[in-house]
């Protein structure tokens, strides 16, 4: 699976997914499932950088001493929105509403889908933000929680 970086706005992110051969209603089920839970952690805060604590300790995490001072103090990195997955013939897509979450989450959703392409799914290509020649998005719309489409003021 290649990994593509376009232009990143991330209150404002597109993702797009090639996939090999248009995939079936089972395995979009399972794509939709990685980003569904992908976006619950990010929504609940999952992926703040400045609260790794035991990624920062290293290999001995044995009797680590969690300072819940230092995780209270941190800054909130929440994920805001996500729109519904959709599908257009090999490609797929969906936006996203980042908020105040940090990077590390694009670190852990690319390691995952890298993996689900070699288990489920072959993912030619993850192109993260940006627009799809093949497919654009609406000029000045944003998708609304529901899939459909709202102006954005």
């Amino acid at each position: 699976m290649k990994v593509e970086f376009r232009e990143c706005d991330f209150f404002d992110l597109w993702m797009w997914l090639e996939f090999e051969t248009t995939p079936a209603s089972m395995e979009q089920q399972y794509l939709e499932e990685v980003f569904n839970s992908w976006f619950f952690l990010g929504k609940l805060g999952g992926f703040n950088a400045e609260n790794l604590q035991v990624q920062d300790t290293g290999l001995d995490i044995s009797y680590l001493n969690y300072d819940e001072d230092q995780a209270e103090s941190s800054f909130m990195a929440l994920m805001h929105n996500m729109a519904e997955v959709e599908y257009q013939g090999n490609w797929g897509r969906c936006w996203f509403d980042l908020g105040t979450t940090d990077a590390i989450a694009l670190d852990v959703l690319i390691n995952a889908l890298k993996q689900f392409s070699k288990d489920y799914v072959p993912i030619v290509r993850l192109i993260i933000g940006g627009e799809n020649s093949d497919w654009k998005i609406p000029g000045s719309k944003r998708p609304s929680l529901d899939g459909g489409e709202n102006e954005q003021n």
